[in-house]
């Protein structure tokens, strides 16, 4: 009993070391982001790599999320006789919800997987120790334009996936199951507000915070070798995607 409280209040007392080390990692990087130099060209460079390709995957998903969306609805509606609802029903539930969420889960698989490889192969490559005696910061030159690019490329294509998401599902309801288009997008006008917009646009900007964020710091962490690289990309991967779903709910429920 005791070996088990030991291992529990040790448990405990990582979680909270390495909380504070991931606050004090970005507390240091926003720090950063209004000092001097900026390097637009590396900021520009990943918000290529962060959301222009991107755009593939997150289409894909989101063509075929509001596709089944619609296909699901309308069966479900039409037991009720509320067809009409289907056009509220698909758009309001990519916009709150499926869309920055799955827009977040995407980038982090494509994306927020490879900024950790990437850093912790400099970190294993001593790039970044050379960075340092050089007097250049490592943390304004790497780590700050990808969590920018993340700040500005995960709500645009949360934005990009709540368009196709809703013509996915007009294709379905519109063209596959006969429904008039004047009922879709008519019930969409009415039913969707400003606050919803809103909401969905908050949570892709707190997920795109938390993707980089968390990315870069297991990257910029990593321990040599490089089987250290190949865990911090899975922890990565893991808390981010965790992350993303817990915070979902805690906006939501703030937001409601």
């Amino acid at each position: 009993m005791v070996d088990f409280v030991r291992y529990i209040g040790s448990l405990t007392l990582d979680v909270i070391r390495e909380m504070g080390r991931l606050f004090l990692f970005l507390w240091e990087v926003l720090r950063s982001v209004p000092t001097p130099p900026y390097r637009w060209g590396n900021f520009l460079k990943q918000v290529h790599f962060i959301g222009i390709r991107s755009l593939f995957v997150i289409a894909l998903t989101a063509v075929f999320t509001g596709m089944v969306l619609a296909l699901q609805g309308y069966y479900t509606l039409s037991r009720f006789g509320s067809e009409a609802l289907l056009g509220p029903a698909v758009a309001l539930s990519i916009i709150r919800e499926l869309g920055p969420v799955l827009s977040g889960l995407m980038v982090t698989g494509r994306a927020g997987s490879a900024l950790t490889a990437e850093l912790g192969i400099m970190r294993i490559r001593e790039q970044i120790d050379a960075l340092d005696v050089m007097g250049i910061s490592p943390l304004k030159f790497l780590v700050t334009p990808r969590i920018e690019a993340g700040l500005l490329a995960v709500p645009l294509l949360t934005v990009l996936f709540d368009v196709i998401g809703v013509w996915g599902g007009y294709l379905v309801a519109v063209r596959l199951l006969g429904m008039s288009g004047g009922t879709y997008f008519g019930g969409i006008e009415s039913a969707v507000g400003m606050h919803d917009i809103v909401t969905g646009l908050i949570k892709s900007l707190c997920f795109g915070l938390i993707v980089t964020w968390i990315c870069t710091y297991k990257g910029y962490f990593t321990r040599r070798g490089a089987e250290g690289v190949s865990q911090a990309t899975t922890s990565a991967v893991v808390m981010s995607s965790v992350l993303i779903l817990i915070c979902d709910y805690f906006i939501t429920s703030i937001m409601l």
